[in-house]
């Protein structure tokens, strides 16, 4: 289990497969499966059984989670895809920034 440079909240761009060069937010990430769900990407339909919550059941669409090899994240200050590294700073916290801008995250 690897541990993941992205988190909840951050904005990435899909950088492999069908919905390659498309932003969007993480949802929800899933470390050990190294998998992370963000919205609007990688959409699928659900055919869903009739439930109390859901009585009339039917086809719903949501998102599937993607691979976070096939993620980066986007530099806050030039809007395109970076590198993440640690870097500590004088007082001894590490803080997440973008390798490209030298921004912190």
């Amino acid at each position: 289990m690897a541990k993941l440079r992205v988190k909840t909240g951050d904005t990435v761009i899909v950088i492999a497969g069908k919905e390659k060069g498309k932003k969007g937010k993480i949802i929800a990430a899933y470390p050990k499966k190294n998998r992370v769900v963000i919205e609007g990407i990688n959409q699928v339909k659900r055919h869903t059984k009739p439930t109390q919550n859901n009585p009339q059941g039917g086809i719903v669409t949501k998102e599937a989670a993607i691979h976070v090899s096939n993620v980066m994240l986007v530099d806050p200050e030039s809007g395109k895809p970076t590198r993440v590294k640690m870097v500590q700073q004088a007082d001894g916290t590490k803080v997440r920034t973008a390798v490209k801008s030298g921004k912190a995250i």
